[in-house]
């Protein structure tokens, strides 16, 4: 008996089917491969800026119309790029200002500060090392004093 040429078409292509059926589930996963990662994230540092120091500041009498305050305490704050903050508290009167080091100059600088109640303070100094230095101030109404930065 011979099959017709269309029924073993018909089953040929049927087996084809249900085999392909079968298998379009499967799918081959290798073992011992570690699972694939995310990559890794960026991370970036950010290089602190410099950080403030802060000096006590000791200005003494130099003539006569200073001794009346005697010795005064004040601080200066080096933000480390050239420049800072002066504070000092003179016979009640609070100055603020700020210090700044002469162009060029290494050592070499000036501090102005204005007082609460109209006083201005002008100083001058040289840095004998990062932290100790010397220097005169001078009230705008006539009073001196030697100014010792640090220690």
């Amino acid at each position: 008996m011979t099959i017709p040429r269309s029924v073993t078409f018909v089953r040929l292509t049927l087996a084809a089917t249900l085999t392909a059926a079968a298998l379009s589930g499967c799918y081959v996963v290798p073992l011992g491969q570690p699972a694939p990662s995310a990559p890794p994230s960026q991370a970036y540092a950010v290089a602190p800026g410099p950080v403030a120091q802060t000096f006590a500041a000791r200005l003494y009498p130099s003539n006569a119309e200073a001794s009346r305050y005697g010795v005064v305490a004040g601080t200066v704050t080096n933000d480390m790029n050239g420049r800072g903050h002066f504070n000092a508290q003179i016979g009640g009167e609070q100055f603020q200002g700020e210090a700044t080091r002469v162009a060029g100059s290494r050592t070499a600088g000036v501090a102005n500060a204005t007082g609460s109640r109209g006083g201005n303070l002008s100083c001058q100094y040289s840095m004998n090392s990062a932290t100790l230095g010397s220097g005169q101030c001078v009230l705008n109404s006539g009073p001196a004093f030697t100014m010792h930065i640090g220690g």
